[in-house]
């Protein structure tokens, strides 16, 4: 990194830590929402380019690798870099240090969608003419997204409400609630005693305000959970997660 990329110095809250002063996986997913959308805004891709032509971006998957999950950690040094585009998807990636100590990188994919039909739009016929976001070249250290396995016995459930404060700019549940919900269920004691080591994420569906979804967690043997978000009325898989934890 880092070409047309983006640094920030992030001052972690203690309303950003848990019990063990780790950062919160929620405060982590709104930290790279931000850095991309800023990053995004710069390079001439980002809200004010594509909102006034009735498109938005859409998160559709991450991958995270940590070295070491950041607990303790009050100075983070958050990067990103877009790495181009092909026809239906663009790449980005991060990268979490403290001080130069590479603390973890993440992967993810974006697609566009128009905002009234909710229908993907070619991402390529949107970027063509940014030369900030070229088309997609894959490298030998990149990060290999891994396939969620399926929640088979379900260990632990909770039911929850889209609430008004759960709601973002386009008007669905912001991303970040979908990993509160997901690791909710898990015991006090398991996430207290637990750090992630690499996290998947895929975004199927988008929910809305007032309606209801249950998350679904199986509990491997190897410290691997499994986690599905459905909404409650049509049974729709919302988002699949897969952590490993040491």
């Amino acid at each position: 990194m880092i070409e047309n990329g983006y640094v920030e110095n992030i001052n972690v809250k203690y309303s950003e830590m848990d019990y063990n002063q780790a950062l919160k996986p929620f405060s982590m997913l709104n930290y790279l929402q931000d850095i991309a959308s800023k990053n995004a805004e710069d390079c001439g891709f980002g809200y004010s380019f594509i909102t006034p032509k009735n498109i938005a971006w859409f998160l559709l998957k991450y991958r995270m690798e940590f070295n070491d999950y950041p607990v303790g950690v009050h100075d983070l040094i958050l990067k990103t870099q877009p790495r181009g585009y092909n026809k239906l998807f663009a790449y980005r990636d991060f990268e979490f240090f403290e001080g130069t100590k590479l603390l973890g990188r993440v992967a993810s994919i974006w697609a566009l969608a128009d905002i009234t039909t909710r229908a993907m739009i070619p991402v390529n016929s949107v970027l063509q003419d940014n030369p900030k976001m070229p088309p997609y070249v894959k490298r030998s250290d990149d990060l290999n997204f891994e396939k969620i396995r399926p929640v088979l016995k379900v260990d632990f459930e909770k039911e929850f409400e889209v609430r008004y404060n759960d709601i973002d700019v386009n008007k669905h549940a912001n991303n970040g609630n979908y990993i509160i919900w997901a690791f909710e269920p898990l015991s006090f004691e398991f996430k207290s005693q637990k750090k992630i080591k690499t996290l998947d994420m895929v975004y199927k569906k988008e929910i809305k305000i007032g309606e209801k979804l249950i998350s679904q967690v199986e509990l491997k043997e190897d410290n691997t959970t499994v986690h599905v978000l459905k909404n409650v009325e049509s049974g729709d898989e919302l988002c699949l997660i897969q952590c490993k934890w040491v």
